[in-house]
């Protein structure tokens, strides 16, 4: 069992809450100096509890919490800003955000970094930014922060610099590697093993600049596919309601 320690006001969002036991809760927060911890919110749901209206998704809090066993003890939550509340495929794609950091990270491994960009999309879909280029900086952030390696400013074959001009198969775990080097490298239809990019893409993600089409579009699919790698076969339930609203 882990030293008992207490914590207090410490920067966190709520990702998922269950119900446990009668009148309590199991919540997931997102914190930025501890990583992802279970916290149990003993009351949570009785009418008068102070904690019934706060604990809320999508909304910045500050949090006390003590324990030193895998699931923590929550003392204290309160509100630390305004947000506005999301609603329609904001709140669905917020939805996303937070599955992904339920299914790619560990509990108690802080990730500061990962914390500032989690909270910076949060606030772009309050404020109804449009909405690709925030879930594209996120991935991208996120796979980069957990330490995948994403190479998007040099080639994988000689390592010289991404050519803006230059078409390019990126393979996973591997990198960006010049079609005309490899003219049998597989198409975004070929299987999975590879994707085509365009240097100027790669270029673009890099820069975190998503307002060409064709980044947008190539970035979408590169890090759809990255992030299916490393799911390991995990299926997103927020991903499937997405497409199927689209379909509709």
């Amino acid at each position: 069992m882990g030293l008992k320690q207490r914590i207090e006001q410490q920067p966190s969002w709520v990702l998922h809450t269950l119900p446990w036991r009668e009148t309590s809760l199991i919540v997931e927060v997102f914190s930025r100096d501890h990583g992802r911890v279970a916290l149990a919110a003993k009351g949570a749901r009785r009418p008068m509890s102070a904690l019934r209206g706060v604990l809320m998704a999508f909304q910045p809090l500050l949090m006390d919490w003590t324990g030193g066993g895998e699931v923590k003890t929550l003392i204290r939550a309160e509100w630390r800003g305004g947000q506005p509340l999301l609603t329609g495929r904001s709140l669905l794609c917020g939805y996303y955000l937070n599955e992904l950091l339920l299914r790619l990270t560990a509990r108690e491994d802080p990730h500061p970094t990962l914390f500032e960009a989690f909270e910076a999309a949060n606030t772009a879909l309050g404020r109804g930014e449009s909405l690709s280029p925030i879930l594209r900086r996120f991935e991208l952030a996120l796979l980069q922060e957990l330490g995948y390696g994403i190479a998007l400013d040099t080639e994988a074959d000689q390592g010289g610099a991404i050519r803006s001009a230059q078409s390019y198969v990126y393979r996973i775990e591997h990198g960006p590697m010049p079609i005309d080097t490899h003219p049998s490298a597989p198409h975004a239809n070929d299987g999975g093993e590879g994707l085509t990019v365009s240097g100027q893409t790669l270029i673009d993600m890099a820069a975190g600049e998503f307002s060409r089409g064709e980044t947008l579009a190539q970035s979408k699919r590169l890090l759809r596919a990255l992030i299916n790698h490393y799911l390991g076969g995990q299926q997103l339930q927020s991903r499937r309601v997405l497409k199927e609203l689209q379909e509709l």
